[in-house]
């Protein structure tokens, strides 16, 4: 059957580098449907690998180097795999990354390749594009490289690509559900065992991704603001991590803290508790828990851990507003980006139309507002 993405990838492949693409990996991007930045504080994520992808179409070369096209930037780079530091900027960083972390961790051999890279996960939007690219990478080097690496480790490989090359301290997250996601399910990560189960969603129930457009950088002070007053409050309550401390053992010492430490700690016990929770509406199809748990979700993240925008309220305000929703909630690491919505079956295209007009109407900016599903984690395409 004719794949017109399959074509263009092909076709810009061939005008590029003189050649035809040997080998096709994908990874998904994400949505977080409860737990924001509780992975780091080692807590509970309910997570849905989605069918937004990352694509690479590849062909390895007998020199060392690495040559990049980005369709969605329309931008060039190349590296070589000997490079002992990172060369690269941008969208080449991550693959960069993940290439540094390999060969620091002796998977032999790395093979220099040529590639094109297209993605559908919206670039800098909370939908974990750059996890995308780095599990997309790890499974292009391995396969070219004719090496296997169990999936909880590869995940671990691409975040310390993140973290260390890239220089976004992100918790695992983001590339354990590009990898271990499974379609038809969301997945129950428990952030300190590395461990998940999968939660069965309703039939009659869309996902349904608000891109609010506004802009958006993550790798500046705000997140790692956020991280560090996490570990000051671990450190004050005397536990490793805020994933060791229920919510009354933080009720009967919340005034031992700072004010600000005390909101940012109280946010991510009771966001971590409510993970459970909405994994057992969904699979209960319990519409009231759902519309209870987000909104006190979205509560928390903009009056307690204080990582909305501006854009955020106005498109939380759209969606509950809109006909057919369930509940609504922000998703990703804040401060612009994606929310979430869950809209019932039926609804759907008046759900889009009246958020996207009131949206417009608001702010001026255009979202863009699209149904997910669950799809399987990171993986070799037929050729």
């Amino acid at each position: 059957m004719f794949d017109p993405r399959r074509a263009q990838l092909a076709q810009v492949f061939a005008q590029c580098y003189g050649s035809e693409p040997t080998q096709w990996v994908r990874a998904p991007g994400r949505v977080d449907l409860m737990g924001s930045h509780t992975d780091y504080n080692q807590g509970f994520v309910l997570t849905l690998p989605i069918d937004r992808d990352t694509w690479i179409a590849a062909r390895p070369t007998d020199a060392r180097r690495v040559r990049l096209v980005s369709l969605n930037l329309d931008e060039a780079a190349e590296f070589n795999l000997d490079d002992p530091a990172p060369t690269t900027t941008g969208f080449a960083r991550y693959v960069q990354g993940v290439a540094m972390i390999l060969h620091r961790e002796g998977f032999f051999p790395l093979t220099g390749f040529d590639a094109v890279i297209h993605s559908t996960v919206p670039l800098r939007s909370g939908l974990s594009s750059s996890a995308a690219l780095e599990a997309a990478t790890a499974v292009l080097l391995a396969a070219l490289g004719g090496f296997n690496v169990e999936p909880v480790r590869l995940a671990k490989l691409c975040q310390r690509a993140e973290n260390e090359i890239v220089g976004m301290q992100c918790g695992i997250l983001d590339q354990y559900s590009s990898i271990l996601g499974r379609a038809g399910t969301a997945v129950v990560l428990d952030c300190r065992q590395l461990t998940h189960r999968n939660a069965p969603l309703p039939t009659d129930v869309h996902i349904v991704i608000c891109n609010t457009c506004a802009p958006r950088e993550l790798a500046g002070s705000e997140y790692g603001e956020r991280r560090a007053q996490c570990e000051e409050g671990a450190r004050q309550l005397g536990v490793a991590y805020l994933r060791d401390v229920s919510i009354e053992q933080f009720a009967r010492r919340e005034r031992e803290l700072s004010p600000v430490v005390a909101r940012r700690c109280r946010f991510i016990i009771e966001e971590s508790g409510r993970v459970g929770g909405l994994a057992h509406a969904l699979t209960q199809n319990d519409r009231a828990a759902i519309g209870r748990l987000t909104a006190a979700s979205y509560a928390g993240a903009r009056d307690l851990f204080e990582i909305g925008a501006p854009a955020m309220d106005a498109m939380m305000r759209a969606m509950l507003g809109s006909p057919g929703v369930i509940g609504a909630r922000q998703t990703g690491a804040g401060f612009g980006g994606c929310l979430v919505a869950f809209v019932q079956e039926g609804e759907l295209e008046p759900f889009v139309a009246h958020v996207q007009r009131q949206y417009v109407a608001e702010t001026g900016m255009t979202p863009e507002v699209y149904p997910v599903s669950a799809a399987d984690g990171a993986e070799v395409l037929p050729g």
